[in-house]
């Protein structure tokens, strides 16, 4: 048996899990859960927003699931997913984008990529943050070291070879910013030289997203660094019916957690109407992260069926069913 822990989070957050839970125990894998807190709802428990206790959870367990944690705009406390990432040194951010039946998207077919972003790194370090006194200068640092980018290129080519993907285009902006996104494109090349049967290209950051609105089906998986793979991961997101449908892998060497990437959605909570697709799709990732990619493939099956079915679709999705319906109509089909 594979103990989880399981972060239910804020908002939508609990709604989501639920479901999820739900179709992963119709699977019968053998999974057991243990419960963690963290974001507002560990600040009215425990006082506090990271608890040790969910740290060590997390430590002991080596895998977690994730819903969404609420951190506020432009003030307030640090994102509690950059915490993670820090503390358990999960430097591979894994966004898988692909297009699924009977969604509103851009795309109805052709896009099938994955973003591979540095979690570490870059301006997402949150030092040197600094606004001078008169409120008119503000200043942060960031960092890309050499270990940091041959990782996470190393991760993308390993990942292409895994998958049998046969392409990895690198993003930068190495013709502006020289030290920071120069250091991140030379590691690159040489890490590339090393996976003579995989295709390598180089793409600057902006034409890489008008090349991806244009035509993604060009794109195979893309390896970027932390700011530039947030934003493309959820451009990426946008072209396949939107955050709805985007789940999120955040890979250490010894921890992995899983979540879906759109945010709390308080304005929702409660209604039984969130789509626990994301979530669900990013227990996908963390199956075959396990070493069950059969019971994965089975748990995808099911939601593309029932999308094409069109079987208790939530409303964002064009449908009239709840949260859980949606779940129990995936889980019949396991």
């Amino acid at each position: 048996m594979t103990t989880i822990t399981v972060i239910r989070g804020d908002g939508i957050g609990p709604e989501i899990m639920d479901a999820t839970l739900h179709v992963l125990d119709a699977m019968q894998l053998g999974l057991s859960y243990e419960d963690a807190d963290a974001g507002m709802v560990a600040l009215e428990k425990h006082g506090e927003l990271l608890p040790e206790a969910t740290l060590a959870s997390i430590a002991k367990n080596k895998i977690a699931l994730k819903s969404p944690l609420t951190t506020p705009v432009g003030g307030g406390f640090t994102s509690i997913n950059v915490a993670l990432r820090k503390h358990f040194d999960l430097y591979a951010n894994v966004r898988p984008a692909t297009c699924f039946p009977n969604t509103k998207s851009r795309f109805s077919s052709g896009v099938d990529l994955i973003t591979v972003r540095e979690n570490t790194q870059g301006v997402y370090i949150g030092e040197g943050q600094e606004v001078t006194a008169d409120g008119e200068t503000a200043v942060l640092t960031s960092r890309v070291t050499r270990h940091g980018s041959e990782r996470i290129v190393r991760y993308a080519f390993d990942l292409a070879r895994k998958t049998g993907r046969k392409k990895v285009t690198v993003v930068h902006k190495a013709n502006i910013m020289k030290s920071t996104s120069g250091l991140f494109l030379k590691t690159a090349r040489e890490v590339a030289a090393q996976y003579p049967d995989i295709q390598c290209n180089e793409m600057i950051v902006d034409n890489t997203c008008m090349q991806l609105v244009m035509k993604p089906e060009q794109f195979d998986i893309i390896v970027t660094t932390n700011l530039f793979g947030d934003i493309i991961s959820d451009l990426c997101a946008g072209l396949v019916g939107g955050l709805g449908l985007a789940p999120g892998a955040n890979i250490g060497t010894d921890v992995a957690i899983f979540e879906a990437v759109h945010g709390s959605a308080p304005d929702i909570a409660g209604k039984g109407v969130a789509n626990p697709c994301a979530l669900l799709l990013g227990a996908v990732q963390m199956l075959d992260h396990l070493g069950m990619p059969e019971q994965a493939a089975r748990l995808r099956k099911a939601i593309i069926g029932t999308l094409e079915a069109k079987d208790s679709l939530t409303p964002d999705l064009g449908g009239e069913g709840s949260t859980m319906s949606f779940a129990k109509a995936i889980a019949s089909r396991i």
